[in-house]
């Protein structure tokens, strides 16, 4: 027991998890109410406890088997499969059919699709990084991409699907890709968004769009979640009104506030100044992903460490853009914020991956390491 404890203690990266811990933290004063029943509270209290122990659980595993092409396939090709079977036995809530029920519990399998996708780019930009110039690996891994980002599209779940296109593209572009053929992705992309304009938008997701370029068109309809979360981000001021007393939220001006909005309840109640201590704590989860992973045993570890972080960082700039109006309404969450157990889990599986792989990083001076960094940012470039 003690040894399984002192595996944990030495493979941790405290600063990293006590930002998230906090963060999490954050997100339970937001969503309690203080007064009479507390569901979301209470259930989150249990979801993040579990979070927390699977985390801690991953990051004393090995996970170099990750490595081999035959588990990071099957684990994808599984998590596709139970895309594929939502159609069949899933339930809709707020519109897609993105979720399994078991009793009072219910399951988002998008959320681990996000990991997996990670795992298989990383293995095969791993083998190929030397070569990665040559378009037809942009092909192939858009192909690999293509398929979860259709099935969670179809739902329709338009904010995963968004997220899932953001890890592509971000980890091609980490990878080495030419300025070349990244310019014939964005006119792919452009030719893509075209057609689902025109064929593959649902006409509620179309007017999100167009409510997000005219959000003060329809107040009382469509545009109503984008204005009455604006509206809680700016009556935050500086210091806040207080936890608990948030207007907007807690008398229900700002629907779903426990999740899609919580950013902007907690703006609203923490202020400008909570606000920036929110976003130090997410640069921090950033900064300690990014050093992890320039720490890897391998490439492999390397771009995992990237994707996750690629990951990480869509989902909050994404979740941040809606609730300040900047960005359509996707219904993302906010990483380890937000309420919901799916999420919260996949996210906790990531970091504990992360960590697991700190057991057999290289060992180097941090001089070396921030010369490592530089070089991975002109291999970028070029």
């Amino acid at each position: 027991m003690n040894s399984f404890l002192g595996k944990i203690i030495r493979n941790m990266d405290w600063a990293l998890v006590g930002a998230i811990f906090l963060i999490s933290l954050a997100g339970l004063f937001t969503m309690n109410s203080f007064v009479g029943e507390n569901y979301f509270f209470e259930r989150q209290v249990v979801w993040v406890t579990i979070g927390f122990i699977v985390l801690f659980l991953c990051s004393v595993i090995d996970w170099r088997f990750l490595k081999r092409t035959d588990v990071t396939t099957l684990l994808f090709v599984g998590a596709n499969l139970l895309l594929l079977f939502l159609f069949v036995s899933g339930y809709a809530a707020k519109g897609a059919q993105s979720w399994f029920r078991f009793g009072t519990f219910s399951f988002q399998p998008s959320d681990f699709v996000k990991i997996f996708l990670i795992l298989i780019l990383a293995k095969y930009f791993s083998l190929r990084h030397i070569e990665i110039a040559h378009i037809r690996h942009i092909l192939l891994s858009g192909f690999y991409t293509l398929i979860p980002f259709v099935l969670v599209f179809l739902q329709p779940d338009f904010g995963s699907a968004i997220i899932i296109f953001l890890i592509w593209f971000g980890m091609i572009v980490l990878a080495g890709v030419s300025k070349k053929h990244l310019t014939i992705v964005f006119l792919v992309g452009a030719l893509a968004i075209t057609f689902l304009w025109s064929f593959g938008l649902a006409g509620y997701q179309k007017e999100r769009i167009v409510t997000f370029l005219h959000p003060l068109a329809d107040l009382r309809g469509a545009g109503y979640n984008a204005y009455q979360s604006t509206i809680a981000v700016g009556s935050g001021e500086l210091f806040g009104k207080g936890v608990g007393y948030g207007t907007q939220s807690r008398l229900n001006f700002l629907p779903e506030y426990e999740t899609d909005f919580i950013f902007a309840a907690f703006a609203e109640e923490w202020g400008f100044i909570g606000v920036l201590i929110l976003f130090g704590l997410f640069g921090i989860i950033m900064w300690r992903i990014l050093s992890n992973s320039f720490l890897g045993a391998s490439n492999f570890e390397m771009l995992f460490g990237l994707g996750l972080a690629l990951y990480l960082m869509s989902h909050f700039i994404v979740h941040v853009g809606m609730n300040i109006g900047l960005l359509p309404v996707t219904g993302t969450t906010l990483p380890f914020m937000s309420y919901g157990g799916s999420h919260f889990l996949a996210e906790s599986v990531g970091i504990g991956i992360l960590m697991g792989m700190r057991r057999y990083r290289r060992n180097v001076h941090p001089t070396v390491a921030d010369q490592e960094v530089v070089g991975m940012h002109r291999w970028c470039e070029h």
